[in-house]
């Protein structure tokens, strides 16, 4: 089995150095399904609590600056671009959020940290109307690096 960067000889946990590692431009895409009744669906903008889709959007954005602020070994980025994206669909809500950083070290979990808030925030203003609703398929669609 080859060794995982996160854990030291002894076995314990570890903050990657990626000190020695060159800049690149890295890219990740992810997505998560918000799966629900679908007279829900395309009642997101206009739900109780208010617009779902644009808060979505606001909360992905933001939660993919604060990565490592909640995921304890993720490096502290510069993001150059962050787009998230909710597409109403058949049976609930897509999510896809890509972002981008010129760096020394991926942006897999802020793009995947990014999908998960903001499916999670559609499920926070959409469970008063509908207690059927499932997030599921938070998964990491695309990763790319490229010599800058």
């Amino acid at each position: 089995m080859s060794k995982f960067s996160h854990i030291d000889e002894s076995g314990g946990v570890q903050m990657v150095d990626v000190g020695a590692k060159p800049h690149s431009r890295r890219r990740a895409r992810a997505r998560a399904l918000v799966e629900m009744r679908p007279e829900t669906a395309v009642r997101l903008a206009e739900l109780p609590k208010g617009d779902a889709l644009t808060t979505a959007q606001v909360a992905g954005v933001m939660a993919a600056k604060r990565t490592s602020d909640l995921v304890p070994l993720c490096h502290p980025l510069p993001l150059t671009a962050i787009d998230v994206h909710v597409a109403i669909v058949e049976n609930g809500a897509d999510v896809t959020a890509t972002v981008e950083t010129i760096a020394q070290t991926g942006v897999e979990m802020e793009a995947l940290v990014a999908a998960s808030v903001a499916a999670l925030t559609i499920y926070d203003m959409a469970k008063a109307v509908d207690d059927s609703m499932v997030v599921r398929e938070v998964r990491l669609l695309e990763k790319t690096k490229e010599e800058v």
